[in-house]
């Protein structure tokens, strides 16, 4: 059986509802907060300014969603999918544990399927096709992209300000 059908359903399915989360974030659709709102919840988990960083973080879903569904920039789209998920999973999720309604088990699987799509072709229904790209991504440059979203999400982490346990950011601390 040909694999490019099943790919480019999970790249749709995955892809746009990635960039989903980003547009709620960035502009309050689909039952977001828009920045004011995600701001808020930013400044909260110790990411200040939190407009910027919600910005930041949609901006990122909105493309890294846009770049996967559309099969567009080989392992670039994952990049930024694995970042803003290692930054999810450990500020936000990681103590929810796994099945939990806040729990890692949603970002982990969006993680996991960015880093699946940094290593194999988005099959014969993608841009990358389309425009003769696909020879472009090397396994050097798949593991580079992979490399710099775990550099960024922990370079994020590092500028986190840790909250305070009654809720207010505590300013100077470092990630747990």
């Amino acid at each position: 059986m040909d694999i490019a059908l099943p790919l480019l359903i999970v790249r749709l399915v995955i892809g746009l509802g990635f960039a989903a989360h980003g547009a709620q974030k960035l502009f309050g659709w689909f039952g977001g907060y828009g920045l004011a709102g995600t701001g808020g919840f930013f400044e909260s988990a110790g990411f200040k300014p939190g407009k910027l960083f919600a910005g930041a973080a949609g901006v990122v879903e909105l493309l890294g969603g846009l770049l996967l569904a559309l099969g567009l920039g080989g392992p670039i789209g994952s990049m930024l999918i694995i970042s803003v998920m290692l930054v999810a999973i450990l500020a936000v999720h990681l103590g929810g544990g796994f099945f939990a309604p806040n729990g890692i088990e949603l970002p982990l699987a969006y993680a996991a399927i960015g880093f699946t799509f940094a290593f194999v072709s988005f099959g014969a229904y993608s841009l990358d096709a389309a425009l003769g790209w696909t020879a472009v991504w090397t396994p050097a440059l798949e593991w580079l992209f992979v490399g710099l979203g775990i550099v960024g999400a922990l370079l994020n982490l590092a500028a986190r300000r840790r909250p305070a346990a009654n809720g207010a950011a505590a300013e100077g601390s470092s990630l747990p």
